[in-house]
């Protein structure tokens, strides 16, 4: 049984991977990332786009550019609103599965922090985890 799976809040959506573990785990500070999520940054699990599978008719999808560019598609729950994955074909085609909607997040323990150069006043950045300013390259 695969760990990467989760829900939206009401239920309604779902998703799993066929990936058994992630290419990564992220923190992103970026200004969309904290827009999504509400909050100061967003704790992402990364995975091959073409892994993750979704169940549910409220699934929704909101498409801008990134800032490479290349247009980053954001899934969502049309019916509670919450934000499942974000697909990066500029970030070598992988989803950015939003870790406080899987099933189970005690296994989430981050490699990096993205985009610390938006980071928030507010909020402290962990030293112990590498950091990079914008995307890593």
């Amino acid at each position: 049984m695969t760990k990467i799976k989760g829900s939206c809040l009401c239920g309604q959506v779902t998703y799993s991977s066929s990936e058994e573990e992630p290419a990564m785990t992220a923190v992103c500070h970026c200004p969309d990332c904290q827009k999504q999520s509400g909050s100061a940054f967003s704790t992402n699990v990364l995975v091959p786009t073409d892994s993750v599978t979704f169940e549910g008719e409220s699934r929704r999808q909101y498409v801008v550019n990134g800032a490479s560019g290349e247009e980053v598609t954001r899934n969502f729950c049309s019916t509670c609103g919450s934000p499942l994955t974000t697909e990066l074909p500029a970030f070598n085609n992988l989803s950015a599965v939003k870790a406080g909607t899987l099933d189970d997040s005690s296994w989430v323990s981050p490699d990096i922090q993205i985009w610390c150069d938006n980071t928030k006043p507010w909020s402290k950045i962990d030293e112990s985890i590498k950091s990079a300013g914008a995307n890593p390259g």
